[in-house]
């Protein structure tokens, strides 16, 4: 296939103004396009697309094939376009996989007059030395990881998770006067390559890119929406085809996101190989364990191949929360969305075994899958929006907002999120 112009419909997708976003969660089973109609704070879906990848398009989150990937987002496209009945430039892009890093690092600033109060500069200021700093560790991180390679990685969100004067927690520091400011960021960054195959991507298609997302934080802003206020504390999974995103909401703000590569391929790739299997025909098995015409020794084959991946997929969710060194307990709700979470054998593992036992949690984790409902200020008029496999999706239409609206985006676009998180 030649990159290019795919069809006459991409050449003609008009330019809609700001009224509407696609949100594209380009995933490594599926590529899921949802379009959203904007309206003040609030949102609705009015078209919805899906469309099955090739094995040979992804690999653990990230693009590996552009040119099967721009075909699969085109057909899903499609499909939401023909439903909304209209066509849509702008968009905002997920990004996924192990080389996805989203931290949350914490400044401490002595400010040389503390009896002078503090200002918009000096905010922007402080934010541009966490930014510095998170940058560098996530660099020196990506190039501890990968044998000492010096890769360019780029911003892709950034988000205030809090801010203390003189260890006072305030909500809007402008006005205050004080010594010592402390404030905590979360970024997240990802490497060029990944982020360059997205934005060609969305040139290919003839999309005007808003924002390329981590989905994690995707999925954090679905669940939090506009309200700057809420103090909704959870574990955030989002169990994909090629990769594992775990996102940690504390009083509504980011702490942190961590991604491992075992998704729900990795569950077919077992069936597969232990019982001898097609992958496609592996898969449709998987899919099938809860029904109740399943041949009792081809469910317990699959069951033990299923067991067998379940047990290194609970060390991975254990061994990356076990990362947020900085948090005194984790919170005990799990939030559960994905394509990879409609596995039953994988809920009732988080819900009924003892995987958590060396983790700072206060009480047993309660598990529960998000529902489209729970997505704040984006409603559905399609019908179709249904269950937890397009939260991901609902939580890019909230980026696109954000991002729109000036409240989030990379780069420079900080200092515009401070302001309206600051209502200036």
């Amino acid at each position: 296939m030649v990159l290019g112009k795919l069809k006459d419909s991409i050449n003609k997708r008009k330019d809609n103004g700001l009224r509407h976003i696609v949100a594209l969660d380009v995933g490594t089973e599926y590529v899921k396009a949802l379009i959203g109609q904007l309206d003040g704070e609030d949102m609705t879906i009015i078209g919805v697309g899906r469309q099955r990848q090739n094995l040979s398009d992804m690999h653990s989150g990230a693009i590996s094939d552009i040119a099967g990937v721009v075909s699969n987002c085109d057909k899903a496209l499609s499909q939401a376009e023909e439903q909304a009945g209209i066509s849509v430039r702008q968009t905002v892009i997920g990004i996924a996989g192990e080389l996805v890093k989203g931290t949350t690092s914490t400044i401490r600033y002595k400010r040389p007059k503390p009896e002078q109060e503090i200002d918009l500069a000096e905010m922007e200021h402080i934010i541009d030395k966490v930014q510095e700093r998170a940058y560098e560790q996530a660099r020196k991180q990506l190039n501890w990881e990968l044998g000492n390679k010096d890769i360019d990685i780029k911003l892709v969100n950034s988000a205030i998770v809090s801010i203390e004067i003189d260890s006072y927690k305030v909500s809007n520091p402008i006005g205050f006067q004080g010594k010592d400011v402390a404030i905590q960021l979360y970024t997240a960054f990802a490497p060029m390559i990944h982020i360059g195959a997205l934005e060609r991507t969305a040139t290919e298609l003839d999309l005007d890119l808003l924002a390329v997302a981590a989905e994690p934080f995707a999925v954090a802003r679905s669940v939090v929406g506009y309200d700057a206020s809420s103090s909704l504390s959870a574990i955030l999974i989002d169990v994909g085809g090629g990769t594992t995103d775990i996102a940690v909401l504390n009083d509504g703000g980011v702490e942190g996101t961590k991604m491992f590569g075992i998704g729900g391929r990795a569950f077919t790739r077992t069936i597969a190989a232990d019982m001898d299997l097609d992958f496609g025909v592996a898969e449709a098995l998987k899919m099938k364990l809860g029904a109740p015409n399943l041949k009792p020794a081809q469910k317990q084959q699959a069951m033990q191949a299923v067991n067998k991946t379940l047990e290194v997929w609970l060390h991975g969710v254990e061994l990356a929360l076990s990362e947020f060194n900085d948090i005194d307990h984790l919170p005990h709700q799990i939030l559960l969305c994905g394509g990879g979470a409609s596995l039953e054998p994988l809920v009732d593992a988080l819900k009924t075994r003892s995987w958590y036992g060396e983790l700072p949690f206060t009480r047993k984790p309660t598990v529960h899958h998000i529902e489209p409902e729970q997505v704040v200020g984006i409603g559905d008029a399609t019908g179709k929006v249904t269950d937890h496999t397009l939260i991901t999706a609902m939580g890019l239409l909230r980026v696109g907002h954000d991002t729109i609206s000036g409240s989030d985006g990379p780069d420079g676009s900080v200092k515009e999120k401070l302001n309206k998180l600051l209502r200036i």
